[in-house]
């Protein structure tokens, strides 16, 4: 390994974007969530409150994974506690970078 620095760099912009693949993926839980509410509505109608209350905690639950995720992509790629201990003065050039590619990204 040549350059310590720009390895840790590589692999927390790695780990941001896997951590916020987690925010692709809980579209498509909420949405299976909502889906098979509809669906037991659709069997028991009378339930139709407790279904509806269960359906918006299960999924504000699910967001809330959503959310982690976004924070911790945006701790490794801005405060990276990793890059201070090898460069202090690569912190800056470091959240600019990462400021960059931010948005393609989420």
């Amino acid at each position: 390994m040549q350059n310590p620095l720009a390895f840790v760099i590589a692999i927390s912009h790695i780990a941001a974007a896997i951590a916020l693949l987690n925010g692709l993926l809980v579209p498509l839980g909420q949405g299976n969530v909502a889906a098979n509410a509809v669906a037991a509505i659709g069997r028991q109608p009378e339930a139709k409150g407790t279904i509806t209350t269960t359906m918006f905690i299960g999924c504000g639950l699910a967001e809330t994974s959503g959310v982690y995720g976004l924070l911790v992509a945006m701790i490794l790629i801005f405060v990276n506690p990793l890059l201070s201990r090898y460069a202090p003065q690569f912190i800056e050039a470091g959240a600019q970078v990462g400021a960059a590619i931010l948005p393609f990204l989420g």
